[in-house]
Formats: structure tokens, C-alpha cells, sequence
């Protein structure tokens, strides 16, 4: 997954703001590389919830860069995460993440404790907990005063 990470700092990094007061270029640089790993990481181990990776990390570096270099630089962001979202979308549901980590349910039992069956790759749920896939999507409705 470092592969995208990296992509992304090494098309951003010469686009860095040189006047960015009291912070050098290297930590400016480092931080950059840092949003940009977590973002990753984040978009390989925990995609469900991850509504807008793309969103996400420009919100997160958007400050190390120039106004003038805005929109160069989600255009960036936003291809090399679609590229990952892409690649961890095909990995093969094996049993274990990208990181090699056994899957789990995303469900939690009645004692609070996590599910350990592994999941059924269509939404991460095992058989059991099937019907907390079914509501997952569905709206609440507001309760009357």
C-alpha cells in the first residue's frame, strides 16, 4: 500500500510551500508524508467507513501548499486514492487485510465482545449478522416531539 502513498508525496512534494513561516521544508515535507500514509493505511484497513479518502487527506495537507497549487493538488490526491481504492477493491478476500491480519466480523455480540467469524467479503459481515448489513443503509426516522 506504500506504493500509493508514495506516489502521492512524490508528485507533491516539489509543489510544497516555500514560505510557510516558522516550519522548515523538511517538516513541512515529513507531515505531507505522514497524512499521506495514514490516509492509506486508513483507506486499506478500515474502507467502510471511510466515506471520502480523497476529501480527507486534502483537507489534511491543503495547508502545505500555495492557493495557486489547490486544485493540482486534490487532482493528485484524488487519482492516486481512487488507484487505491481500486487496488484494495480487488484484493482477494482471502481471510486476511492487506496487512495480513485475520478478517472479523464487523458485528458485535450481545456480551460487547467483537464477532470472530470471519466475514463474508460482499459487506464484511458474516452469516449470522447478515441483517445488520440489510439496515445499514436505511435511514432513521426522526422521532415526533
Amino acid at each position: 500500500m506504500y506504493q500509493f502513498s508514495r506516489g502521492i508525496y512524490r508528485e507533491l512534494s516539489p509543489l510544497v510551500d516555500r514560505g510557510n513561516g516558522a516550519r522548515s521544508t523538511f517538516e513541512v515535507r515529513l507531515a505531507l508524508l505522514r497524512a499521506c500514509e495514514a490516509s492509506v493505511e486508513r483507506l486499506a484497513t478500515d474502507r467502510h467507513y471511510f466515506a471520502r479518502p480523497a476529501r480527507t487527506l486534502f483537507s489534511d495537507i491543503r495547508c502545505y501548499f500555495p492557493v495557486c497549487r489547490q486544485e493540482q493538488v486534490y487532482g493528485v490526491v484524488d487519482r492516486y486514492m481512487a488507484l487505491a481504492d481500486e487496488f484494495v477493491a480487488a484484493l482477494p478476500r482471502n481471510g486476511v487485510d492487506p496487512q495480513g491480519n485475520p478478517l472479523q466480523c464487523r458485528a458485535v455480540t450481545r456480551k460487547g465482545t467483537a464477532c470472530l467469524r470471519a466475514p463474508l467479503p460482499a459487506n464484511g459481515y458474516c452469516p449470522s449478522h447478515q441483517h445488520l448489513a440489510e439496515t445499514e443503509d436505511c435511514e432513521v426516522p426522526a422521532l415526533a416531539a
